[in-house]
């Protein structure tokens, strides 16, 4: 097909021969369509804007819209997501687990390399749960949600609760080493840090105490922090003088049990060890 000067695929040409009409190919139809089409990922996108009512988290927002999602049986092309505060709020959630876990997993190595031992650390963190418990119900009192803000408050707790623990393990630790049996160890350790561990327990409540009660510029940020922290400090210290005591116990006689079937050498010599008897002193 013959061409003038300057054709071909630069378009600067013209090129000769038949012209098509446009109606022979496509079929013309006159209705009302939208002036501009989003795109998100290659593919067309509609943002649905909201906004939260008074008194309502955004969490429970999104619950209701995956709801709304669930029940509407969209088709399989549509996909949804979130953006926004919602999605800030979505991709905070992954990984708040995996954070917790990963600062009970980091205290259990930290106290197995101190004490030299599996069973001490178990002790130790057995009252981490009673805190955790202790911060949700306090936030669910005060109508807060679980913001990032109250999980940092929560991961503060995994660090601070141990203090009681170990105040009392380490000290029965060392009575066992002049002969105590564990039951009286953990008795006089009990009684003996007592005192100590009331005064931090309540130098950490008053620390928080500002931060709950939410004063200052910015204070609801932080006010979550601060009821999350004195309420699992309150919590833990009612449960932990009566849980780490009997877990101790058991625990140690599961040790001394794991002990005599590994070394069978051990338990004619715990036999002939005489038992001296706790005295509390202070």
């Amino acid at each position: 097909m013959p061409t003038g000067p300057g054709s071909g695929v630069t378009g600067n040409g013209i090129p000769s021969g038949t012209s098509i009409p446009l109606s022979a190919v496509t079929k013309r139809v006159t209705q009302i369509g939208p002036l501009l089409i989003n795109h998100q990922g290659q593919q067309p996108a509609v943002t649905i804007s909201f906004n939260l009512a008074p008194g309502v988290a955004i969490g429970d927002a999104t619950e209701a819209i995956r709801n709304i999602e669930r029940e509407s049986n969209l088709p399989a092309t549509v996909t949804t997501g979130f953006q926004g505060n919602a999605q800030v709020f979505q991709d905070s959630l992954k990984g708040q687990g995996i954070l917790i876990l990963a600062a009970i997993f980091a205290a259990f190595v930290v106290l197995g390399i101190l004490y030299e031992s599996f069973i001490h650390p178990i002790t130790i963190i057995s009252g981490l749960p009673s805190a955790g418990i202790g911060a949700l119900l306090t936030l669910i009192l005060f109508r807060m949600e679980l913001s990032v803000i109250a999980m940092i408050g929560i991961v503060m707790l995994v660090g601070i609760v141990k203090k009681n623990a170990i105040m009392m393990v380490d000290f029965a630790i060392e009575r066992r080493r002049v002969g105590l049996v564990a039951e009286a160890a953990i008795r006089e350790a009990c009684l003996l840090r007592f005192r100590p561990i009331m005064m931090t327990t309540f130098a950490a409540i008053f620390g928080a105490l500002p931060i709950a009660l939410g004063s200052g510029e910015g204070a609801e940020l932080r006010q979550p922090l601060g009821i999350a922290v004195v309420g699992g400090l309150m919590v833990s210290q009612l449960l932990t003088l009566f849980i780490t005591p009997v877990i101790y116990i058991y625990l140690d006689r599961f040790d001394r049990m794991l002990k005599r079937r590994l070394e069978p050498q051990l338990e004619d010599v715990d036999e002939e060890t005489p038992h001296k008897s706790a005295v509390a002193a202070e």
